[in-house]
């Protein structure tokens, strides 16, 4: 009995506890070692990414320069590549642009002149952008207004926008020109602006078409709309059946005060880089080849839908002819009685 006792006792006693089972520890090892891995491949992702940010980041963007052009050293301040605001000029972008301004007198040819200009593909002759008022209330506005324009802002129906190679307008003498003549001259010699200067020689006819388009502006000859100019002979035919009456006492004056206007001019704009055109010149010959060259575009046949109103002799445009011809007899304004060009 006591022999069983110690031996129960023994076997309580010696009895192991049980192992654990292999499975598990498995189990553990490999769950730690994803873990590990994750956060490993969560390291280096970072790492990565943040690498390429900051490459790209740190990689400035470079715009190709245009090449320089082909030209004498004296062209390179007219020689311009704006940059407009509203578009871009895409594959146009390094073809250099040349600022022009066309100055003149009402009734000397320059509406006509300023659509031989815009045939040309590659000419953009913006109007009379200075006839309305707000934009030539002070050297500002006008500034403002020129800087639109030569930086291709200025969009209209003569604009070729991209591939324009020469940009200006039409700009009359009496539409703050003259008055703002020494900060226009700055302008124009600071931006690289040309002149074409466009006068007209016979100033007695350049009168009759002054009074007759001031009549039309109140008689509303074509089917009550004024037209300054026209597209067919059978409206040219109805504006030229109006004739004038010239006031003889003033008539020598006004022509002085018109020689004096234009010598003004061409004394305050000397300094600029210009041309002198006259109508009677361009209606002999409208190739405008010399022109042409002045803006440096290439030569191309220039054409025009308008009709010239009034045509040839003066005496018949007139309605005291024989009065003026006693006051303009004898003074050097006696040539203006001749026919001067055949159109």
């Amino acid at each position: 009995m006591a022999d069983d006792l110690c031996s129960f006792t023994k076997d309580v006693f010696i009895t192991k506890a049980p192992k654990k089972s292999p499975l598990v520890l498995r189990m553990i090892v490999l769950v730690f070692a994803m873990v590990c891995g994750v956060y490993i491949c969560s390291i280096c992702v970072k790492q990565i990414s943040t690498r390429s940010k900051a490459g790209f980041l740190n990689i400035p963007v470079i715009q190709k320069a245009c090449p320089e052009p082909n030209i004498e050293p004296w062209e390179i301040p007219y020689v311009h590549h704006p940059k407009p605001k509203t578009y871009s000029r895409a594959e146009c972008a390094c073809n250099p642009v040349r600022y022009f301004a066309i100055l003149s007198m009402q009734r000397s040819g320059s509406g006509w002149f300023e659509t031989l200009l815009n045939n040309h593909t590659n000419v953009s002759s913006n109007g009379e952008i200075f006839s309305v008022k707000v934009r030539r209330s002070n050297i500002s506005t006008i500034v403002e207004t020129l800087d639109k324009i030569y930086n291709l802002d200025w969009l209209s129906s003569a604009s070729k926008n991209e591939c324009t190679a020469a940009v200006g307008l039409k700009w009359m003498l009496n539409q703050g020109l003259m008055q703002h003549h020494t900060e226009i001259v700055e302008y124009f010699n600071t931006r690289g602006v040309s002149i074409i200067f466009l006068f007209r020689r016979n100033l007695l006819r350049r009168m009759i078409s002054v009074l007759a388009n001031l009549y039309d502006r109140d008689a509303k000859l074509l089917n009550g709309t004024h037209k300054s100019h026209v597209h067919s002979p059978h409206e040219a035919d109805i504006l030229a059946k109006y004739k004038p009456t010239i006031n003889a006492t003033l008539l020598i004056p006004n022509l002085k005060q018109v020689e004096e206007t234009t010598a003004k001019a061409l004394e305050y704009f000397n300094s600029t880089r210009h041309i002198i055109l006259y109508y009677e010149d361009v209606v002999k010959n409208h190739t405008l080849a010399d022109v042409q060259d002045f803006l440096k575009v290439p030569h191309r046949e220039l054409k025009s839908r308008q009709v010239k109103i009034h045509k040839g002799s003066l005496s018949q445009q007139v309605e005291n002819w024989d009065d003026l011809k006693k006051v303009i007899k004898g003074t050097h304004y006696e040539s203006f009685l001749q026919a001067d060009y055949r159109k």
